[in-house]
This record gives C-alpha cells, sequence and structure tokens, in this order.
C-alpha cells in the first residue's frame, strides 16, 4: 500500500514531467496519455482494495501483474533498447537501474508470498495440487505480462531502427583489424588524426590530450596551456590540425590557437560569435555551426583571422528549416580538405548539405535511407521552459570524410538486414561527394554490445571509438581509390 500510494502521488504530483518522459519511453510513447493516468489510478486502486479484506487476494494479485510489468520494462530497456528513460518519482528516480530491479524482485516475491498466505491453503509438505494450481496462474500471469511488453518493444523497435524501403550494398572486408587500446574511459573524444598520430581530448579533463601512434607503441599524456582560464566554460574542446590547435567552447564565444610544438594557445576570435561546434579549414579559417540571431534557426559561420583582425560572415539559407529550425536541423559538420569543401549532415533527415571553402553552396546530398523529413519526438517542460529529446529516429549518426568520401556511421537497418550484426559491428555507408553517390557499405567490427562514439580517417587509417576502446582499422585501397578499376563487387545483404 506504501509502495503504489507514494509512487502515484509522485507522478501526479509532478504529472507533467511524467507525461513528458512516458511519450519519450521506447515502449509507451504511442500510448503515454492513456499510460499517464492509468498507472496511478490502478496504483492506487489496487492500495485501496488491498485495505478491503474482501478484494485482498485479486489485489495482490494485480500487485503482482503491475510489478511483474514494470520489472520486465526494466529489463527489455536495460538490455535491448539504446535509450534509457525514466518515469519514475521520488526516491526511486535516486535508484540506479540495477538496484531498481532489485527493488521490484523483491516486491515481487513478497506479493507472492502474500498471495500463497492469502489463499488459506493448508500447510503441505509436499507441494500439493492448490499451491501447484496457485503458481501455474502467476506463472500464466507473468508470461503473458512480459509477453505484453515484448511485443510493444518489437514494434517500437522496427519503427526506429529498420526502414525496408532501402538496401545496402556491402563490401566484405573493406577495414582490416590493426589493433585497439583500452584507454579505460569513455569520455575521450578524438580531437585529430594525421601523420599515424592520435589525438584525443578528455570532457573531463578539457586541458589534457592524449596522443597514440597508430601502432599503440608510443603513448604521451600532456597538459595545454590557454591565456584565459577564468571564463565560465561549460563544454571545451579540443580540435589538432598540425602544426596548429584550436579550443573552443561555444558557450562562450571564444576559440583559443596554439602550435603543437609547445601547446601553448593564445585567443583567435573573441566574442564574434556563440557556437554549437567549430570545424578546422585551415590556420586561419574556422567553420562554426549555430543559431542564428535573425532566423533563430542552425546556421553555419566562417570565421578569418587576417592580420589580427577577425571577419565573420554567416549564411542562414544552407540549412533548411522542416519542423521548428533547431531539432530537425541538427547535424554535424565536416571540412574536407582535399575538396575544399564544408560538409553538414542532418541527424534526422537523410541528407546533407556542401558548400565550398566560403560557405557559398554547392549542392545538397541524399543517404540511402528514405526518411526525408525529421521524425522528432520532442517534449517541452512549461514549468521549466526546457525542450527534452525522446526517442526521435535518427538517420545519420557520426560521421567522417577524407579524399572523396564522406563516410556515415547509421544505426537503421536496411532490407533483410539482421539486428543481431549490429551487436558486434557499426554499419558505415560511403558516399562520394564528388559525383554526389552512394558507393556502397561495410561493417566496422568492435568489442560485442557496444556502440561506436566516433570515428576518423586519415588516408588509409581509420580510427573509431567505442565505449572507451580505441580500434584501428587499415581500409583496402582497392575499395577506396576511385581511380582504380577494382574487380570486387558489392554485395546486397541476404
Amino acid at each position: 500500500m506504501v509502495l503504489f500510494v507514494y509512487a502515484a502521488m509522485s507522478k501526479l504530483l509532478d504529472f507533467e514531467t511524467f507525461q513528458i518522459q512516458l511519450a519519450q519511453a521506447p515502449l509507451l510513447s504511442a500510448y503515454a496519455g492513456m499510460v499517464s493516468v492509468l498507472v496511478p489510478s490502478i496504483e492506487i486502486l489496487l492500495a485501496v482494495l488491498l485495505i478491503i479484506p474482501r478484494f485482498r487476494l485479486a489485489a495482490l494479485i494485480g500487485c503482482f501483474g503491475l510489478m511483474v510489468m514494470f520489472t520486465a520494462y526494466i529489463v527489455i530497456i536495460l538490455n535491448f533498447s539504446d535509450f534509457v528513460p525514466c518515469s519514475c518519482g521520488g526516491v526511486l528516480e535516486k535508484l540506479s537501474w540495477t538496484e531498481h530491479l532489485f527493488f521490484n524482485i523483491s516486491f515481487i516475491i513478497l506479493a507472492v508470498v502474500a498471495i500463497l498466505l492469502a489463499t488459506r491453503l493448508p500447510r503441505p509438505g509436499k507441494l500439493t495440487t492448490s499451491y501447484k494450481a496457485v503458481f501455474l496462474a502467476l506463472f500464466i500471469i507473468a508470461a503473458f505480462a512480459t509477453l505484453l511488453l515484448t511485443v510493444l518493444f518489437i514494434s517500437s523497435e522496427k519503427k526506429i531502427y529498420r526502414n525496408e524501403a532501402f538496401q545496402r550494398k556491402y563490401l566484405p572486408h573493406a577495414a582490416e583489424y590493426l589493433g585497439d587500446y583500452e584507454l579505460g574511459s569513455n569520455t575521450y573524444y578524438i580531437a585529430g588524426f594525421k601523420d599515424s598520430i592520435i589525438y584525443l581530448g578528455n570532457l573531463q579533463a578539457p586541458l589534457y590530450l592524449k596522443t597514440l601512434d597508430v601502432s599503440l607503441q608510443h603513448i604521451k599524456d600532456f597538459p595545454v596551456a590557454i591565456s584565459n582560464i577564468e571564463l565560465p566554460y561549460r563544454r571545451a574542446r579540443i580540435l589538432v590540425e598540425p602544426p596548429f590547435f584550436f579550443l573552443g567552447d561555444g558557450t562562450v564565444p571564444i576559440i583559443f590557437r596554439g602550435n603543437t610544438t609547445d601547446w601553448k594557445a593564445d585567443v583567435f576570435s573573441y566574442n564574434e560569435a556563440y557556437f554549437k561546434q567549430f570545424e578546422i579549414a585551415d590556420s586561419t579559417r574556422i567553420g562554426i555551426a549555430g543559431i542564428s540571431n535573425t532566423t533563430a534557426i542552425t546556421n553555419l559561420g566562417l570565421i578569418t583571422r587576417a592580420t589580427d583582425r577577425d571577419s565573420v560572415i554567416f549564411n542562414d539559407s544552407i540549412i533548411t528549416k522542416q519542423v521548428d529550425g533547431i531539432f530537425d536541423s541538427d547535424g554535424l559538420l565536416l571540412w574536407n580538405t582535399k575538396n575544399k569543401k564544408f560538409l553538414y549532415t542532418y541527424f534526422y533527415r537523410n541528407s546533407y548539405e556542401v558548400t565550398d571553402e566560403n560557405l557559398f553552396y554547392k549542392y545538397s546530398g541524399k543517404t540511402i535511407d528514405t526518411v526525408s523529413k525529421a521524425i522528432l519526438d520532442i517534449a517541452h517542460h512549461t514549468k521549466k521552459d526546457q525542450y527534452k529529446r525522446g526517442q526521435s529516429v535518427m538517420i545519420n549518426k557520426y560521421t567522417a570524410t577524407f579524399g572523396d568520401y564522406l563516410f556515415i556511421n547509421s544505426d537503421r537497418l536496411g532490407r533483410y538486414e539482421d539486428k543481431a550484426a549490429t551487436e558486434t559491428a557499426a554499419i558505415i555507408d560511403v558516399y562520394n561527394i564528388v559525383t554526389n553517390s552512394y558507393e556502397f557499405s561495410f561493417y566496422l567490427y568492435h568489442q560485442q554490445n557496444k556502440k561506436l562514439n566516433g570515428f576518423r580517417i586519415y588516408k588509409d587509417i581509420l580510427i573509431a571509438l567505442v565505449d572507451g576502446r580505441l580500434w584501428i582499422y587499415k581500409l583496402k585501397p582497392e575499395y577506396f581509390d576511385p581511380g582504380s578499376n577494382t574487380t570486387h563487387t558489392g554485395q546486397y545483404q541476404e
């Protein structure tokens, strides 16, 4: 009674938050309105029925079924879902997911014991027919509750991760494994990669870098220095393009530039523009993606420094608005050195934008997925005036570019593809930005049940971060040299 009354009141006292969390849950988003009322109502009803002796046994069976459903939900989203929300209230929200799982199991056991006591069956020396019937009934209830949650999950997963309307062309063994290195933390990100040297930044130590060579024989950690550490930085990141490195924040409109010989940086640009991300074009030009003051949607900009004078230009017409212009147009900015082009790949639609080095629009490219309009799950919390992204359908996840190619990691499964393959590998789709065409796809194999966190390519070497482990691969040149007449053909996934 205490459990369900407390849980129900916690939900009802912050009903808006509870509804938002349900609307963004992997299994229940389509039924959020009904479930947000039904769950606390059932919890209160069961608590009331437990008081009345006549209905106590039925209420205990209801408690058992409800707790099994809650527990099955936790098991499913922890083991099979990439998105893990929490719709609990009060102190239950403070529990870890493992603690919450054991908490639920303990109440399932209590419910079973209470049901056995409430049936007033004679104490058996062995398992009697009556007790067998009770356990069978409870097993059927538990199986039905688990099956219901499983069906909801499968239907939800199919919508988000599968699209039968496109078919990939896979090349076997396009990336050859060279080695891997355990970093010990998943807070690392790729800050740069050139001439066999890998530069890794750390979100928890923003003024430190780790360098490794491709052979993994020479590893070094060292600090970097900036001329002003007093500003309220919140998401400082380092990008390295030898012989220079840059540090930018974005929440503070500042970018530092330094030399890799001493790793000391001075102000490159200050108070010119806020930005969400920045990308190095060369030592005097930085591309940025931010929010336009004029249109209030995502835009691209270019910061240029010549003779100690900054100039900033913005192009508000490259990024196109579909829904709100911010979430629907979110994506990643890249610089392609060979073709001197900026690339902007959308997260939530099957397209990318290409500009020249001065941010003049060149063309829009299409990826092989068929979702051309963003499918967003964005909730607005009125009291906090905050937006929260739920299980929006992400089309293009991580990206990299080198030579004539754009490489895109996508979790979306095409026709005939088996989800089991993605448990040990990431899917990389390859596009030619010169011919504006899809070329092929390949698997990037890594440790089991982990997800890619980013990758970078330099010449024929691909490096990837997967849950705190650095992986190194060699790309087969016969697949990636557009001038060669390869005899290899792509294989459609069967």
